[in-house]
């Protein structure tokens, strides 16, 4: 489902073509709700059809592929542009998201015919096209796509009246419409605050009834956050005229939200808002030392049941045997043979710990990469683990898992395709140098939005435990996927830490687990943290630095540049200097190092350095300590269990 939004054009400028009223008799359907179409007419008809249709089609193939909610395309043939924006709601499956789609399609060709602009809005997509003539004088701001769809005075929090339910709530009213306002209220300030700028959540109507209300918010993926909040808190002052209402929907070009008494995702869909609703330093967990009431007493029993029983289901999923693991497609051991012409030489393109991977092509055109497994028993627990974890794991910055094989001993995992391959390729190995700053910083960005949706968004906590540089792979337009799961661990919400045997790679892990064994989100943020540092310098952080007084590895040179106020130097020098202001640099630096310190409590969430990535320059004041670096060759006693 999509949804396209620029949001330069305001609203009122358009003529409304259709406005369909809501029915309560279905929750979810692909019906046009509103949309809108240009008053003025595209002036070489030949020209906008092919150019619309080619726009069209690559919006399509992009929503095609799994995980992705967010597509913009554009042709500009003949010196005529056809712009489209399309996206859809994170809780659908690409094929329902495809099925939007082709409404919405079919819903603004024959109502718009030829006018230069149109969108339309359905429950479950949007999608937006805008026509220019570049072969004649425009206005600035209309000569470039990128600053047509950022600039902030588009009417993005422009009051658009609400589309309400025709029916009251069955539930009592005022703890109906008490519940929807505190819940819409919470995701009206978590939204702007998460990496894909997408909430849905829950709430149970009062203490006396076991109705729920059901809500989402999401704004367009490439907004800014002052777009999206503006925006948001607009759609939530009109949505709140809809109640007591059972359900309502407030829409605009650059957000939308919507709440009903009726179910359109499904619960295990669902986002935690604490880390986006929490004041000062969400990270820091309350432990409970003792109970000194009978009814704590009671209580902790149960929570201790409850987690014991949760583990329990969940090591009964994870060492169930592979031929039983769903969600995904097994392929037939012959045809990932055949498509690799038997594992040869000429189709590998990487090894890891854990195997080797081949690029092939299947289901008839398809370009994947087959990950290989070493033989053996701890093989196939790893290969089981990675399955069982990511099979249902949906995002734009984390590899998606497309298929599985087991033949024998033979352990192999079908992946989505990265064309440009792994990261530390482009930092110190063959293609060195050759990321642009802006590309650099997106890289930054990607990786702390798909650990934010591992730490926070996903229905369980999972922690990779191996983020390096050489475990993120760029597609072809260098955006940041996060790859190899074999190590990756479930944390259960009650616990903020586990003790386990050390697993992953010196030099990006910190210290606590690399020395105690002591594994806990921030030992994902720790990493984060070094490869940040990677990305910004060009540098490894095992290799050492022979050009200053001393050797160092690349934290600790860091950290010394910083304490002189001379972070800026450790920007690559292959970074052409008027790429970047210096201020978002030293940011970034700052942020990287926060994330180092020890002990854990000290670094931030990821959600937390998210949102400081996102926000200005200028950083809250706060002590750093100096960080521990364990570095690979770094001799040191391992512990845990």
């Amino acid at each position: 489902m999509p949804v396209l939004a620029m949001v330069v054009i305001v609203l009122a400028v358009m003529k409304v073509a259709v406005a369909q009223p809501i029915s309560n008799t279905t929750t979810n359907t692909n019906k046009p709700i509103r949309s809108y179409c240009d008053s003025n007419e595209a002036m070489s008809l030949a020209t906008f059809f092919s150019n619309l249709n080619s726009t069209f089609s690559q919006l399509r193939s992009q929503l095609s592929n799994t995980g992705v909610y967010y597509a913009q395309a554009q042709n500009l043939e003949n010196g005529d542009a056809v712009y489209g924006v399309a996206q859809c709601r994170n809780y659908l499956s690409s094929t329902q998201c495809l099925a939007c789609f082709d409404v919405a399609v079919s819903a603004l060709e024959p109502a718009c015919g030829s006018a230069n602009g149109a969108n339309v809005f359905l429950d479950n997509c949007f999608l937006r096209w805008v026509f220019l003539s570049l072969r004649f004088h425009l206005p600035l701001r209309f000569q470039n796509y990128d600053q047509i769809y950022e600039d902030p005075q588009g009417g993005s929090d422009v009051a658009v009246p609400a589309i309400c339910g025709n029916e009251s709530t069955s539930q009592p009213i005022s703890a109906f419409n008490q519940t929807v306002e505190e819940l819409l209220s919470n995701i009206k300030d978590a939204t702007p605050r998460t990496s894909d700028f997408y909430i849905a959540s829950t709430r149970q109507v009062g203490t006396v009834t076991n109705a729920t209300v059901y809500a989402i918010a999401q704004c367009v993926e490439n907004a800014s956050n002052t777009i999206c909040k503006n925006c948001l808190n607009t759609a939530y002052n009109s949505l709140s005229s809809c109640l007591p209402a059972n359900e309502g929907r407030a829409i605009n070009v650059a957000c939308f939200m919507r709440y009903s008494e009726f179910p359109f995702f499904h619960n295990n869909q669902t986002i935690n808002l604490i880390p986006y609703l929490a004041k000062g330093n969400s990270s820091k967990s309350v432990m409970i030392i003792g109970v000194s009431s009978s009814t704590g007493l009671v209580l902790l029993i149960l929570a201790l049941f409850l987690w014991f029983r949760r583990q329990l289901s969940k090591s009964k999923v994870v060492g169930k045997d592979s031929s039983e693991l769903q969600g995904t497609q097994r392929y037939s051991y012959q045809h990932l043979k055949l498509a690799t012409n038997n594992f040869s030489e000429e189709y590998l393109i990487g090894k890891g710990g854990f195997g080797e991977v081949f690029k092939a092509i299947v289901d008839g055109g398809i370009v994947v990469a087959i990950k290989k497994l070493h033989v053996g028993f701890r093989a196939k627990k790893e290969f089981e683990n990675e399955v069982n974890l990511i099979r249902n794991v949906r995002h734009r910055n984390l590899i998606l898992q497309l298929g599985w094989c087991i033949h024998g001993p033979e352990l192999l995992l079908v992946l989505e395709y990265m064309p440009q391959g792994s990261l530390d390729k482009f930092l110190w190995g063959e293609k060195k140098g050759t990321l642009n700053w802006k590309q650099r910083s997106e890289i930054i960005f990607g990786i702390a939005r798909g650990l934010v949706h591992l730490h926070g968004e996903f229905h369980i906590k999972i922690i990779h435990r191996d983020i390096k540089s050489s475990n993120i792979l760029l597609d072809k337009d260098f955006q940041p996927k996060i790859a190899d799961f074999g190590l990756a661990r479930l944390l259960p919400e009650e616990l903020t830490h586990a003790s386990t045997r050390f697993a992953g790679t010196m030099g990006y892990t910190s210290p606590e687990y690399a020395t105690c064994g002591r594994l806990s989100e921030k030992v994902d943020t720790y990493s984060f943290g070094i490869v940040a540092l990677e990305v910004i310098s060009g540098r490894s952080c095992n290799d050492v630095n022979y050009s200053g007084p001393r050797m160092e590895y690349l934290l600790n040179h860091a950290w010394q540049l910083y304490e002189k106020d001379m972070h800026i130097r450790l920007i690559d020098e292959a970074i052409d200097p008027n790429e970047y202001e210096e201020e978002d640099v030293k940011k970034i630096i700052e942020i990287a190092l926060m994330c180092t310190q020890s002990p854990a409590s000290l670094r931030p969430t990821m959600s937390e350095v998210y949102i400081m990535l996102s926000s200005e320059p200028e950083l809250e004041q706060r002590q750093m300590s100096r960080p521990t670096y364990i570095g690979a060759y770094r001799r040191i006693h391992i512990g845990g269990s």
